[in-house]
């Protein structure tokens, strides 16, 4: 078993593809002709960001409910970089809303947090070790 892609679920996916090409820096690798669909380059795992809409289709009554309205909760997307203030400062000035600045922890990784304009939280980090 591998992870193979994380389909973020948005309202507007042409918007929010290219909030997070500006903010992160992220390479579009397609966007479908509709505009329900795209995805970034990431490395080995796929970053996709689908139409909320597209999504509740897969469900029906309550399911489609609970899972789809309201803001992502309960994870985050971790993006790791070499330099975690240079990503910040760019994220930010591309309109991410800044959570936490960047931090160097007590294991000695630098992180920082941010929330894009769908809610979804995002964390910035060094490599570990």
């Amino acid at each position: 078993m591998k992870l193979g892609y994380t389909i973020l679920y948005v309202d507007d996916v042409p918007a929010t593809l290219a909030a997070w090409e500006a903010a992160f820096g992220l390479e579009r690798r397609f966007l479908h002709d509709s505009g329900t669909y795209a995805e970034v380059e990431t490395g080995a795992t796929t970053l996709s960001f689908a139409e909320r809409e597209f999504g509740r289709s897969h469900f029906e009554g309550e399911a489609a409910s609970e899972l789809f309205d309201g803001n992502p909760r309960l994870f985050e997307i971790g993006l790791v970089t070499d330099d975690v203030q240079a990503a910040w400062d760019r994220a930010v000035q591309a309109g991410m809303s800044a959570l936490v600045p960047p931090k160097e922890q007590p294991w000695g990784q630098t992180v920082a947090w941010l929330r894009d304009g769908n809610g979804i939280l995002v964390e910035l980090a060094t490599p570990m070790g």
